[in-house]
């Protein structure tokens, strides 16, 4: 990971070099929280906390290193919060005042798509890119919400941004040892969910045609292209 240091540079260069970071942040907290709004919350919330304590980062470690340690503490405080944000009321069926609430909705029931141009980057290799943007679809992002928030981050941090074992350590003050078993538990829990979906809900047979258009849906949606999704439903 390159390194970089603020300690010398003006005010301006404090904001660009902080700023140089919100895509690649904004990603790894969707990821950890599903949903954009809050991911966006958390990212705002690491720039304000880095902003104040920047004057005091020594270099030791690079300054992408350093955010991120701050946005995975500022994530796991929201998944832990006591209520992280309002549920929609039209995604149940009616029911009349006096019925049972029922059962809560599962966490991963209330993941939302965001648009790739707020966490993926704007250019860089192909299949870097392609990977990424796979990260970020809904089926990937609601997974990730049945792992216990640290394991969430190890899997991300491992996964997808290509940390090295000793990096995620040290960012989550812990071993080495520990970062791997958390990411073999993690990718273990990801497969039991990706199996026990196969055989619950195996889908029916698609067509070429069919496949690619509800590609087109998927895409239109997870990018809020409204006039795209207008569009495939004529």
């Amino acid at each position: 990971m390159a390194t970089s240091s603020v300690t010398t540079t003006g005010v301006a260069d404090h904001e660009a070099a902080l700023e140089g970071h919100r895509r690649e942040l904004t990603g790894y907290c969707y990821r950890m929280l599903g949903s954009g709004f809050e991911a966006e919350d958390a990212v705002q919330e690491t720039m304000v906390r880095a902003w104040k304590a920047v004057e005091r980062f020594e270099g030791r470690s690079s300054l992408r290193s350093w955010l991120f340690r701050i946005a995975t503490n500022v994530c796991l405080d929201m998944v832990k919060g006591p209520q992280r944000r309002a549920r929609p009321m039209d995604l149940g069926p009616s029911s009349t005042a006096d019925s049972a609430l029922g059962s809560p909705r599962p966490e991963h029931a209330w993941v939302q798509p965001v648009p790739d141009a707020m966490v993926v980057p704007a250019e860089g290799d192909p299949a870097e890119l392609a990977a990424s943007r796979d990260s970020i679809r809904l089926a990937f992002v609601a997974a990730l919400q049945h792992l216990p928030a640290r394991q969430r981050a190890v899997l991300i941090l491992r996964e997808v941004l290509r940390w090295q074992a000793t990096e995620v350590a040290e960012l989550l003050d812990t071993s080495v040892a520990s970062v791997n078993s958390a990411l073999q538990r993690a990718r273990a829990t990801i497969a039991a969910g990706r199996t026990a979906g196969a055989v619950d809900a195996a889908p029916s047979p698609v067509d070429a045609d069919q496949q690619a258009l509800l590609a087109r849906y998927v895409d239109a949606f997870e990018r809020y292209d409204m006039t795209a999704l207008v569009a495939l439903l004529r």
